[in-house]
């Protein structure tokens, strides 16, 4: 217990050295800028101590719990006993596929319990009038992370380059920007960034360490990172086909 103590005591410092200089620059302005006081100060001052130690468990859970639970999963879904081989028999990609059913899993969801995306898709019902649906959204855009995140598990398995997929992925996305309605192309543009946060990245990025470290002949540092990217660039994807379909269905339905 005192060593754990400890140890929360460090991330705690840690964590309000990288809060302080927001806080720093929010203040400054207020009062040196806009130059008026700050209102409700002792409000202020117990969310601050509320988002420090938010943060500061947050990061702890994450050391913790999620990355090694990550790590353990890729390890038991790579193991040569689950896959049915010897330990020294070369496995084929295909070898893996309850790897790719987890990473779908994990990513639609923890996409669809994002805090950021309910934020964003209720926002967006509320401004367009209805037009968009929140669930929808929410559910297009946690698609596509599944989609994305299993297809960056296959890229690690198979071992092949990251930029093939990025650079084929955004060209997709160039030409469904021409064809989407102007009015969802923001929104689907900010998916991406929205699924890259609290919930989603911790989980991913511990799979597709323990994918890289556990699967034979991959390197952690060249093949471990990258998940993140496909979480970010498949639900534009998915979003504006989604947007796409709705308006063929309207049309189809008027004539």
């Amino acid at each position: 217990m005192i060593d754990w103590l400890i140890h929360f005591s460090g991330s705690l410092l840690a964590t309000g050295r990288d809060i302080l200089p927001i806080v720093a620059i929010i203040i400054s302005f207020q009062l040196l800028v806009i130059r008026k006081p700050l209102p409700h100060p002792g409000k202020t001052f117990t969310g601050f101590i509320y988002v420090l130690l938010g943060v500061a468990f947050f990061l702890e859970g994450l050391e913790m719990a999620l990355f090694p639970l990550g790590k353990l999963m890729a390890e038991q879904l790579t193991a040569p006993e689950f896959i049915g081989i010897a330990p020294d028999e070369t496995v084929a990609w295909h070898a893996y596929l309850w790897v790719y059913i987890f990473a779908a899993s994990i990513g639609f969801a923890t996409t669809l319990a994002e805090p950021s995306l309910l934020a964003v898709a209720l926002k967006a019902e509320s401004i367009s009038g209805g037009a968009i649906r929140a669930w929808g959204l929410r559910i297009a855009v946690s698609l596509g992370v599944a989609f994305g995140i299993a297809l960056g598990a296959f890229r690690i398995v198979s071992g092949t380059e990251l930029y093939y997929y990025i650079i084929a992925g955004y060209i997709i996305v160039i030409v469904q920007t021409f064809f989407a309605p102007k009015m969802i192309i923001g929104l689907a543009y900010d998916s991406g960034g929205v699924t890259t946060s609290t919930v989603t990245v911790p989980l991913i990025t511990a799979l597709g360490l323990g994918l890289a470290t556990t699967v034979p002949g991959r390197n952690p540092l060249l093949d471990g990172f990258g998940l993140i990217a496909f979480a970010s660039l498949f639900p534009i994807i998915a979003v504006l086909g989604y947007a796409q379909i709705a308006v063929w269905r309207n049309r189809g339905s008027l004539s």
